[in-house]
């Protein structure tokens, strides 16, 4: 059997509960190191002054910046000339008559932002060095207060608009350490759930009625919450449908064109889909394109690995397999197409603004996320009708239940689905913390959503969420010892996330005339812990960053080893972004680079039951990371990782990685044009990415030559500059079909929703056997990457 690890708290015993952890009023004490000991005195004394001045005056509505004339990008090739380094400059945006026509492409609609001043008291820079400033945030981070943090944020509901407390508390909390906070509140476009209902009859007769509800357990109090949330997709329909139902495989748009390409029928049908290979708006998308007329989808325990009942380990919570009754609920809103609110495209939602129709982005027929256990009356009373799976004959067709998977329909045999959902506009509130730095025009934002499903959420999104308030804790000690960043740091804790990276997309679009210009790297910690193997997914000039931090931060559970040390034994390898969170907006539509990583469980650790009432804390007590110390490593590198890019005189930002990255791209594209027997002229390509990689290699070298640097010198500028923002002249016009996705090197795939396709313009032409298209996204691509090779150069 799979045991949960047991690492001890620094306080504690094997015998004290986490939920007792917890729950206590104060964190725990620890020792003052040395460095903080040489400095307790005066500190003490600062301290007090700040505390006094700080309770009598206001904290800033915006990060206190000077604002560069930089329009939102509308070509591939805009970047900036010149590196700012001292206020003064204004920023002439947009004007104050908004976007609100729905013609394309997407316009941004950011107001003018006039820079407060900076509310804190200067006493006096601290002269730590950057590895004793990470050795304070590093001591303050316990897995303790992490614990507390946790278990607030997972005995609440915080559905995408229904708990402003939380988003009050974290904002409190942030103040508390020391960071001045606010709400920034937008009014979007929602759905909540009012009643469902799903029925089987064959021949006239009522077979089987599904629960549609997880099953309550005595062992893990929030699944019998009284307000918790019941089963639901967001943007789903409202519509009752009856008719002869199919089951269509993993749903993507391959696997219903096999159906049709075989004979098989699909208008007027149902779909019955599992989970995984397609984002599920997409699974409802293909399905209403072919007739149907509305879709379920259930998670198969065959996608959970080697830890299923089948293979003798217990269901949750008597042991770690997946709970038969587990649901995944999720949002169905076209996610491949835009992020967002749907009836504000490229514009913020705010109060009074004008409304598009969102039929573009949502479904137009009813659908419903089901457990296994609610499935298998429906798939076996397929067995023996229609195509076998090996008729179907594609990947990923069977699971792990004993059922043939046969495609139907059988005659008679007739699915009832209700689905009534209300659907309204909403306020959501987004929670903003800043650190003003010294440097003007450089910032980092680091963010996680606070929104969940359900009531719990201790994977996603909460131990995320737990994390960036301990890190608000830790960067509170260093501003009591007269710490400023060298770069701003922002805090964010989203709201809407799960229905569409609403919070942190329409917070683009209202500031992308401050973001765009100032914004170096935004780094996500979404779903920070639900197992113990890192997982990174970054632009290609910030891996060897993170690859560099977690070389230093030993592994919570081998001595000795680092973080690094297990990622490279688990061959762990870094991606590019897709979406799928709120890193998303940042990279596919303004060229911010970003970060997004965390620890993910494997195929042979506890089952993570994503978007279910089994993401909860007791879960997360006996079988994610029982002891919390898996958030506390994650605490650490994030810790680290936004130190690194803050303090150091020059970004930490390798564009030689990029130009073999995009080597690597090339090769990619080749073997796609290969298996399409296509004939493409790829030289342009070819050419442009022989000269970036020159150029990188030319400005690395020019970077190494520079170490340490100094802070203010103009040549340390000019390549923060270059390094910093090069991403901003990939930012073209927008993908063909989806113009919210803008960036030419990765997108989102347009068949998957979540993971990434690296030169999606050209690459999507070439698997639908668009010559034409191709051609024309190579030529566009490769002037972009050819603009950018100047742009390092100078």
């Amino acid at each position: 059997m799979v045991t949960g690890m047991k690492h001890k708290l620094v306080a504690g015993s094997d015998e004290e509960s986490l939920e007792d952890i917890a729950m206590t009023k104060q964190p725990l004490g620890c020792r003052l190191s040395k460095v903080e000991w040489s400095l307790k005195l005066p500190i003490l004394f600062l301290s007090l002054g700040y505390f006094v001045w700080f309770t009598i005056n206001h904290y800033p509505q915006y990060p206190d910046h000077p604002h560069h004339s930089y329009p939102q990008p509308q070509s591939p090739t805009q970047l900036p000339k010149k590196h700012h380094n001292n206020g003064g400059h204004s920023t002439h945006g947009p004007g104050p008559h908004c976007h609100q026509n729905g013609d394309y492409p997407f316009s941004s609609c950011s107001k003018r932002i006039d820079p407060p001043p900076d509310p804190r008291p200067i006493f006096g820079r601290s002269d730590l060095t950057l590895a004793e400033q990470e050795m304070v945030m590093t001591e303050s981070i316990s897995n303790t207060t992490i614990a507390q943090w946790s278990y607030y944020y997972t005995h609440g509901k915080h559905l995408a608009g229904t708990n402003k407390s939380m988003a009050e508390w974290t904002r409190d909390k942030w103040i508390e350490y020391g960071i001045p906070s606010q709400l920034v509140e937008y009014e979007v476009y929602l759905n909540y759930p009012v009643s469902h209902s799903l029925s089987l009859a064959i021949d006239g007769e009522k077979e089987f009625v599904a629960g549609l509800e997880e099953d309550v357990l005595p062992e893990d109090p929030t699944t019998g919450a009284k307000d918790r949330v019941p089963t639901f997709n967001g943007y789903s329909k409202n519509g009752r449908v009856e008719a002869e139902y199919i089951y269509v495989g993993m749903g993507g748009k391959r696997d219903y064109q096999r159906l049709v390409d075989l004979g098989v029928d699909l208008k007027g049908k149902i779909a019955l889909a599992k989970y995984g290979g397609t984002f599920r708006g997409l699974k409802v998308k293909y399905a209403q394109e072919q007739g149907m007329i509305g879709a379920l989808m259930y998670s198969d325990p065959g996608d959970d690995g080697d830890i299923t009942e089948a293979n003798g380990y217990a269901a949750y919570p008597a042991g770690p397999a997946r709970n038969p009754s587990s649901v995944q609920r999720g949002s169905v809103m076209f996610l491949a197409n835009m992020t967002g609110d749907p009836t504000t495209p490229g514009y913020p939602s705010k109060p009074g603004v004008k409304r598009e129709d969102p039929s573009e982005f949502i479904p137009s027929i009813p659908s419903l996320p089901l457990s296994f256990k609610d499935a298998l009356p429906f798939l076996q009373a397929l067995d023996g009708y229609g195509l076998t799976a090996a008729e179907v004959d594609r990947p990923g067709w069977t699971g792990g239940l004993n059922v043939s998977y046969s495609v139907g329909p059988r005659p008679g045999a007739v699915i009832s689905l209700s689905n009534e959902v209300d659907y309204t506009y909403t306020p959501i509130w987004n929670t903003i913390g800043i650190i003003n730095g010294t440097i003007e025009d450089e910032v980092i934002v680091i963010g996680n959503h606070r929104d969940a499903w359900i009531v719990g959420g201790a994977s996603d999104p909460n131990s995320g969420t737990a994390v960036l308030v301990e890190l608000s804790k830790a960067f509170g000690k260093l501003l009591k010892q007269g710490w400023k960043p060298k770069r701003t740091i922002v805090l964010a804790s989203w709201d809407a996330e799960e229905y569409a990276c609403i919070g942190s997309t329409e917070w683009v679009e209202e500031f992308a005339a401050w973001a765009v210009p100032n914004m170096v790297t935004y780094v996500n910690v979404d779903v920070a812990v639900s197992g113990p193997h890192f997982r990174l997914e970054a632009v290609p000039e910030l891996w060897g960053l993170v690859e560099g931090t977690i070389k230093d931060v030993p592994s919570p559970k081998a001595p000795g080893k680092s973080i690094y040390d297990e990622w490279a034994a688990d061959g762990g390898e870094a991606g590019v972004p897709g979406a799928g969170s709120d890193h998303g907006v940042f990279i596919h539509t303004s060229g911010i680079a970003v970060i997004d990583f965390g620890f993910e469980n494997g195929p042979k650790d506890p089952v993570y039951h994503y978007h279910s009432n089994y993401d909860s804390y007791a879960w997360m007590t006996r079988w994610g990371d029982p002891y919390f110390t898996y958030h506390s490593t994650m605490a650490q590198i994030a810790a680290k990782t936004v130190l690194r890019i803050s303090e150091n005189v020059l970004l930490s930002y390798n564009v030689s990685t990029f130009s073999t990255a995009l080597q690597s791209m090339l090769s990619d594209l080749k073997g796609e044009i290969t298996v399409a027997g296509m004939t493409l002229n790829v030289s342009p390509l070819e050419t442009a990415i022989g000269k970036f990689t020159t150029a990188a290699g030319d400005l690395m070298a020019i970077k190494e030559a520079l170490e340490p640097g100094e802070w203010g010198g103009e040549q340390e500028a000019i390549v923060n500059e270059r390094l910093g923002k090069f991403e901003r002249g990939f930012i073209g016009d927008g993908l063909p079909g989806r113009v919210f996705y803008k960036h030419l090197i990765y997108a989102p795939g347009v068949e998957t929703g979540y993971a990434p396709t690296t030169l999606p313009g050209i690459t999507e032409a070439v698997r639908v056997g668009n010559v034409e298209e191709a051609t024309k996204y190579v030529g566009i691509t490769a002037a972009a990457i050819d603009e950018i090779a100047k742009f390092l150069e100078g």
